[in-house]
C-alpha cells in the first residue's frame, strides 16, 4: 500500500530468521520480511553480517543500500573519571537473557572457572533481565563451579544507570552466537572496556583486533555455537594482561566509528535524498 501511494521506504535490516535461534516457522517469517526488504527504496544493513544473512535468507536485492552500524551516545557512555579500584579483574555480561540464551551465561561461567584455575583473580557481573529459569540455572552452576563469591547478578537496569554498570567492570564478555550488531558491545566500548567475544555475527566488525579478543566460533545457521572453557579462559587472561591498551582502543574506536551524531546526520541526509527523489 505504501509503495503504491509513492511513500518513501527506508528499511533498517538488523537480522533474519533461521533455525539456530528461531524456533518457529522461519521460512514464513523471512518471506514476510522479504516483501518489505525488496520494495524499500533504500536499505540500511546494521553490519556486513546482516547484509550477508539477508542475501542468504531474503534473496539478492537489486535496490540500493549501505551498511550503517548502530550508534552510541559517547557523551553518556564514557569511561569513569578515575580508574576503577576493586578486588580482582571484573568481567561484565549485560543485556536481556532468556532461557534459550543461557549458553551465554554458561560459557562465561565455565570460562571464568577455568581462568581462576589458571591463577586469574577473575570475577563476573551479570547485569540485566535474566529469565527465572536461566537465573536458577546460573545459581546452580555457580555453586557447582565454586563461583558463588565472585559472581554477582545485579538485575535489570535503565539507560540512565547503564554507564555506571559498565564503569564497574574492567572488560565485557559477549559470547552470543551470530549477534548482528549488539548495542551492549558499543556501550561497553564507549565506556573503555576491552571486549572478549565470540568471533561470529557482526561483533568482529565492531571490536576489530585492537579493542579486544575474538574467540573462533563455528559458522552455523542450524544451531548456536560458543567457545569452550579453555578458549574463554585463555582469552580472559590476554584481556587482563592488556586491559589498558584494549580499553583505550575500544573508547577511541567507539568515538571515531560509532558515535551517535554522524549516525543521525546520515539518516537526515538519506531521508532528504530519498524524499527528493520521490518529489
Amino acid at each position: 500500500l505504501l509503495k503504491r501511494r509513492g511513500v518513501a521506504i527506508v528499511g533498517n535490516q538488523n537480522g533474519v530468521f533461521y533455525p539456530a535461534w528461531y524456533g518457529g516457522n522461519w521460512r514464513a517469517m523471512n518471506g514476510e520480511m522479504a516483501a518489505a526488504y525488496h520494495m524499500a527504496d533504500h536499505i540500511l544493513w546494521q553490519s556486513e553480517f546482516c547484509r550477508a544473512a539477508a542475501e542468504r535468507f531474503l534473496g539478492p536485492r537489486e535496490g540500493v543500500g549501505e551498511v550503517l552500524y548502530n550508534a552510541v551516545d559517547t557523551d553518556h557512555f564514557k569511561p569513569p573519571p578515575t580508574p576503577r579500584r576493586g578486588a580482582g579483574f571484573t568481567f561484565l555480561l549485560a543485556g536481556k537473557i532468556d532461557s534459550h540464551l543461557f549458553y551465554r551465561i554458561e560459557a562465561s561461567l565455565r570460562g571464568l572457572a577455568a581462568a581462576r584455575d589458571q591463577g586469574l583473580d577473575g570475577r563476573l557481573i551479570l547485569a540485566g533481565w535474566v529469565s527465572p529459569k536461566a537465573r536458577a540455572r546460573c545459581r546452580d552452576l555457580c555453586g557447582e563451579l565454586g563461583l558463588d563469591d565472585v559472581v554477582s547478578l545485579t538485575g535489570p537496569y535503565g539507560q540512565k544507570d547503564a554507564p555506571a554498570i559498565y564503569q564497574a567492570a574492567d572488560a565485557y564478555v559477549m559470547l552470543k552466537h551470530n549477534d548482528p550488531c549488539p548495542n551492549t558491545v558499543l556501550e561497553a566500548m564507549a565506556c573503555g572496556l576491552a571486549v572478549l567475544y565470540s568471533a561470529s555475527g557482526g561483533v568482529p566488525e565492531l571490536v576489530g583486533s585492537e579493542a579486544g579478543v575474538g574467540l573462533p566460533c563455528q559458522e552455523d545457521w542450524e544451531r548456536p555455537h560458543w567457545p569452550g572453557p579453555r578458549a574463554v579462559a585463555d582469552g580472559m587472561a590476554i584481556i587482563a594482561e592488556r586491559r589498558e591498551a584494549y580499553g583505550e582502543a575500544a573508547r577511541r574506536r567507539a568515538v571515531e566509528r560509532f558515535d551517535m551524531a554522524p549516525w543521525i546526520a546520515r539518516h537526515r541526509a538519506l531521508f532528504d535524498a530519498v524524499l527528493e527523489a520521490k518529489s
